[in-house]
């Protein structure tokens, strides 16, 4: 900033820079609190309008990688310090009580443009505490919440460390005084201050490096500090439900899906959707002001069109992210205090009101997309909300009592009335369902996914989000009354459909098939009938066989679910139903034969080994030790073991198998017998109850 003004003028001219330079000088001649700041705003307009027409190209052009030569304004503001002159100016400016709402703006206007094209700058920002907490400050003025907000949410983005939301000056208080649509932005940059950070590296999501991991920090993460924060802000839970359940004004004509998509494909983020109704509402108080005369005001594109469908879109996209946190919170440390208010503030009763008119609305239902399960998938905004939707109910569900507000009175009717009808009791957590938190309606939330789910197409993604929304419902100890409302309503016979018939080739929605067919088929006689009565064909049985083997990972689950039913039923033998089933089902007579157990036992510890254990795969070791186990029961350990030896030295690699088997039953006893949680689970999906472990006595290595 030391060259002289005109020397600066005429590289200017032959640099094509456009005067940026010199403003920028101007600028950082005005960075004192006693300057005129009506003529510096007026440098700073030019600036920002430089570099938004820039950043606009930048959105349009789906994010190309910034350079010098596609953003030549960006660059050499930048190149020039427009960062620092820029910060400098605007913390010194904007406590001050002479500052205008529209000087702030366009202050975050340049920065936020900045971050947009030129590299590095987001990670410069985000590297300044004292910066990214004095933003937080500014989310107190309404008119210029959304700028601030747009700018947060970039730079924490890219922040190394996470934010402490504990750290933001009177976080409490700046929380409860947004109205309901700003904490819906909010929900935006607190979704990246709650989650785990993905480390993106394979080798550290094996249970070797997060067992490590958890060794090395052993107090709560900055994301479950974070969890715990929000949770203690007054009414904040109670809150988001009502965002959650909110309904929204129906879009109606035919071209509406067209429309939303072309909105869509150009709007950058839900913020700049907030700025244009923003803008829309701003015209429309403006024009019935200026004229009173109805006809020219419905003509207007901007009146007439786009406020009806960008209220909807607007509401599916911040859905989205109430939904996030909310599953967040779900699935964290504190998961029994945040499942008590959601039920309390009657969240899934307002979802299923809503299913219908707005989660799945019949006229998206032949909106197909396939596209991956991940949460952060780049994809529109209602198959984001439809997946989040899932999502939750997902975390909703799993093993907790609270399962049971998914369906209706008349639903928990019919589940008391299986129980009564097989004389078995009713599950306690059935009996102590609040029937005033349940859904309302003639269905609850669990039929209506039923329903949808039939209608998807075999490949849809949907399928295995909806799939492992019901299994979860399932999951835990087994209840009879559960699965028979479930196969009452069709379900069992269509997954065979989609696994056999349908043609599906998505290793991912037959994976979460695979996982739903053992859930409901466990230990229930009924079951294993209809499947009987379905796959009433050999070629039909081989092809189901053929999916099975196809990727054990996928579908060990259904695996074990058939050995140990197998094992139930083969106790039974007074019972009639029970002996008749078990003589003409192709399925258990096919896994009764050893041949076919020990085949799925060598493969089984064949796939995996200590180092590649991981979250998905280790579901294999747990199905070979429970064919192990009941082999041990009836006393055929030893026979398994010599024919794994066997097995080694037809392969011509003795210790393969028995050593790899060795390594994982240790990981085994230290990964989950010390666990209470995890090992109850295992106990309870697979009636099969182990003592406390004393790895000093050599029993305790239960197989060796």
């Amino acid at each position: 900033m030391t060259l002289g003004l005109g020397l600066l003028q005429e590289r200017d001219k032959r640099a094509k820079w456009h005067g940026i330079p010199t403003l920028l000088q101007k600028l950082y001649e005005s960075s004192h609190p006693n300057s005129d700041l009506s003529h510096a705003h007026s440098f700073l307009k030019v600036l920002s309008s430089q570099l938004s027409m820039e950043a606009m190209s930048f959105v349009t052009e789906d994010r190309k990688t910034a350079q010098e030569s596609t953003f030549p304004n960006t660059y050499t503001f930048d190149l020039f310090g427009g960062v620092d002159v820029s910060l400098t100016f605007f913390v010194l400016n904007s406590v001050s009580v002479t500052v205008n709402d529209d000087l702030v703006k366009d202050c975050l206007s340049v920065l936020y443009n900045c971050c947009i094209c030129t590299e590095g700058v987001t990670k410069s920002l985000a590297a300044r505490d004292d910066f990214v907490l004095f933003l937080f400050t500014l989310m107190t003025n309404k008119k210029t919440f959304l700028q601030t907000a747009t700018l947060i949410e970039d730079i924490l983005g890219v922040k190394k460390e996470m934010i402490q939301l504990e750290g933001i000056p009177n976080l409490s208080g700046l929380v409860q005084s947004f109205d309901q649509q700003q904490l819906a932005n909010f929900c935006r940059i607190l979704s990246v201050t709650i989650s785990e950070p993905d480390v993106g590296n394979d080798d550290k999501h094996t249970l070797l490096a997060k067992n490590a991991q958890q060794k090395r920090n052993a107090s709560p993460s900055r994301a479950e500090v974070n969890q715990v924060t929000l949770l203690n802000i007054p009414g904040f839970i109670e809150r988001l439900c009502k965002l959650a359940t909110r309904k929204v004004s129906e879009a109606t004509g035919a071209n509406f899906l067209q429309e939303l998509e072309d909105w869509y494909t150009w709007l950058d983020n839900a913020l700049v959707l907030d700025a244009l109704m923003q803008m829309a509402t701003e015209e429309a108080e403006q024009s019935s002001t200026e004229s009173s005369d109805e006809s020219s005001l419905a003509t207007s594109p901007l009146r007439h069109r786009l406020p009806q469908s960008m209220k909807i879109v607007h509401e599916i996209m911040y859905k989205v992210e109430v939904l996030y946190v909310l599953c967040v919170l779900l699935m964290g440390r504190q998961r029994n205090q945040v499942h008590k208010m959601l039920a309390e503030f009657r969240l899934i009763p307002g979802l299923n009101n809503l299913f219908e008119k707005l989660i799945w609305r019949k006229y998206t239902a032949s909106n197909h997309v396939v596209h991956g399960q991940n949460e952060n998938c780049d994809c529109s905004p209602e198959i984001s909300f439809k997946i989040q939707f899932l999502r939750l109910l997902q975390s909703f569900s799993d093993h907790h009592e609270n399962k049971y507000l998914l369906l209706n009175s008349q639903e928990l009717n019919e589940l008391s009335a299986i129980s009564m009808k097989a004389n078995i009791p009713e599950v306690e957590a059935l009996v102590n369902t609040d029937r005033s938190l349940v859904c309302d309606g003639k269905k609850g939330l669990l039929t209506r996914i039923l329903t949808v789910m039939k209608r998807e197409p075999p490949d849809s993604s949907f399928r295995f989000w909806q799939a492992r929304a019901v299994e979860s419902f399932l999951r835990g100890a087994t209840s009879y009354a559960d699965q028979m409302f479930l196969l009452k309503r069709g379900l069992l016979e269509h997954i065979l459909f989609c696994i056999i018939d349908s043609g599906c080739t998505s290793r991912d929605v037959l994976q979460s098939y695979f996982d739903l067919l053992g859930e409901l088929m466990k230990f229930n006689i009924d079951a294993f009938k209809r499947f009987n009565k379905y796959v009433n064909t050999p070629e039909k049985f081989q092809t189901f066989l053929t999916q099975i083997n196809s990727s054990l990972v996928d579908s060990n689950m259904l695996v074990r679910c058939i050995v140990l039913s197998l094992d139930r039923f083969e106790s039974q033998t007074e019972d009639v139903k029970v002996v008749e089933v078990l003589s003409e089902c192709c399925l258990l007579s096919y896994m009764a034969r050893v041949e076919n157990r020990l085949s799925f036992l060598f493969r089984l510890i064949n796939i995996i080994n200590v180092q590649t254990l991981t979250q998905e795969n280790v579901s294999c070791l747990n199905t070979s030790l429970v064919i192990l186990m009941l082999a041990r029961r009836k006393a055929k350990l030893p026979f398994y073991l010599n024919a794994l030896r066997e097995k080694e030295y037809a392969e011509k690699y003795p210790g393969c198998l028995l050593n790899n088997f060795h390594n994982l039953l240790r990981f085994w006893q230290r990964h989950y017998l010390n666990k209470d949680k995890d090992s109850t689970c295992l106990e309870n999906v697979s009636k099969i109850y182990c003592p406390k472990p004393n790895f000093d006595l050599p029993q305790y290595t239960l197989f060796y």
